[in-house]
């Protein structure tokens, strides 16, 4: 369960950034561009790519540590 929270942190805020980066004003389905000011979405985005990836590598270091490193 835990990896779909770090999947759809990484995609909402990679598809948030990249949708800011290349110049997108239209229509969004990344959540950040919705609840936040303009001003943040790419500071924003950028965070969830980091917190999504974060939240990967521990899952992934807690199941080794678990299986005692099998992986």
């Amino acid at each position: 369960m835990i990896e779909v929270v770090g999947i759809l942190l990484l995609v909402q805020g990679a598809g948030g950034l990249i949708n800011r980066l290349m110049g997108g004003s239209g229509p969004s389905w990344f959540v950040q561009l919705h609840l936040l000011p303009p001003g943040t979405h790419l500071v924003a985005s950028a965070l969830m790519v980091a917190a999504g990836v974060a939240v990967l590598f521990a899952e992934r270091a807690r199941k080794q540590r678990r299986d005692g490193g099998s992986e």
